[in-house]
């Protein structure tokens, strides 16, 4: 299996095409555009570039405004989705979540959250979602 090295560069010392390629990849993520055609397109570059340099360009910043939020509920109805709430209402996105089976009245949640957008400090919404009825213990996770 090859290894492959990768090196972090300043955005404005590369080639234009990079910054169209994440731009492209942005427009599919974020579901503006409906395809690879109309994204490349709409960024400015031919569809071969976008398929040249899709799975070699990415953006340095992301994954930098998410944290892992690790939660034990009660296994009661209700609280996954209570957990959820309260993280939307933080204006947390929702990554991923991934929830133990529950063992002996608990399980373990542990929620990957885009931070960005949030109206508040994570050290607040960590501490409004560990008043939750449903919440055991809550902290971030590593």
């Amino acid at each position: 299996m090859t290894q492959h090295k990768y090196l972090l560069v300043q955005a404005d010392v590369l080639p234009e095409v990079f910054g169209k390629v994440l731009q492209a990849k942005q427009l599919l993520a974020s579901g503006e555009v409906a395809n690879i055609s109309a994204a490349a397109k709409q960024a400015g570059i031919s569809r071969s570039a976008f398929y040249k340099y899709k799975d070699c360009v990415f953006d340095a910043e992301t994954g930098r405004d998410t944290l892992t939020v690790v939660a034990t509920l009660l296994d009661k109805t209700g609280a996954l989705q209570t957990l959820l709430s309260g993280i939307s209402a933080a204006g947390g996105s929702i990554m991923t979540i991934n929830q133990s089976r529950p063992e002996n009245g608990t399980a373990q949640v542990e929620v990957t959250v885009r931070t960005g957008t949030m109206q508040m400090t994570v050290e607040e919404m960590l501490l409004r979602l560990s008043h939750q009825p449903c919440v055991v213990e809550i902290h971030r996770g590593v």
